[in-house]
């Protein structure tokens, strides 16, 4: 009888050290592909503006997704699973002061990319939203069985770049990313 592969083979865990690295490197390589971006080519970054408005509307925005997160997480299982299974592979290692940078990181270089170049590079319509929102979800794909969480990162992406658009402040989306890490990091780390 052949043997049978497990339907999902556990990941080898992650360090510390090894997941803080990660995030470094990702935001970096990000970071550095934005501003590449920036200075070959000839698109104009959306402008992040100071102000208490911008700010309170991005954690207001934040707040919005983690409450449609918890709300996704209990009623829809492929989220559930997924979501767990990838918050277990970065979440689980890390201690609750390294949640600032889980927060930071990303929020950060992935803004910048996604919404504050390729969202204007693809055009501040509906066809750059998706089109950006889709290659945010991509780099949340951990594999082809983890498929809800990159649906969700899509959605998510969606809303992040829709604010973008529609305050024409990449301040929005940045609070609204590092709001929502961080209080998701944290919920998840309390509750494990």
């Amino acid at each position: 009888m052949a043997e049978q592969i497990p339907d999902r083979p556990e990941t080898e865990p992650l360090t510390r050290m090894q997941v803080l690295i990660a995030m470094g490197v990702t935001a970096v390589v990000l970071l550095l592909i934005a501003k590449g971006w920036i200075y070959f080519g000839s698109v104009t970054l959306i402008p992040i503006t100071f102000s208490f408005q911008a700010i309170l509307l991005g954690v207001a925005l934040g707040l919005a997704i983690t409450v449609a997160s918890s709300i996704s997480y209990y009623v829809w299982e492929a989220y559930r699973r997924s979501a767990d299974y990838y918050l277990k592979l970065v979440l689980k290692p890390l201690l609750l002061p390294d949640l600032i940078w889980l927060g930071l990181l990303p929020g950060l270089s992935e803004e910048l990319l996604f919404r504050g170049v390729m969202l204007p590079e693809f055009g501040l319509n509906l066809e750059g939203i998706l089109i950006s929102s889709l290659c945010f979800g991509v780099l949340h794909m951990n594999g082809l069985k983890q498929w809800a969480y990159i649906v969700w990162a899509t959605v998510i992406g969606i809303v992040l770049g829709y604010s973008a658009v529609w305050t024409g402040n990449l301040l929005v989306p940045i609070v609204a990313h590092v709001c929502t890490n961080f209080i998701a990091g944290c919920a998840w780390k309390l509750r494990d």
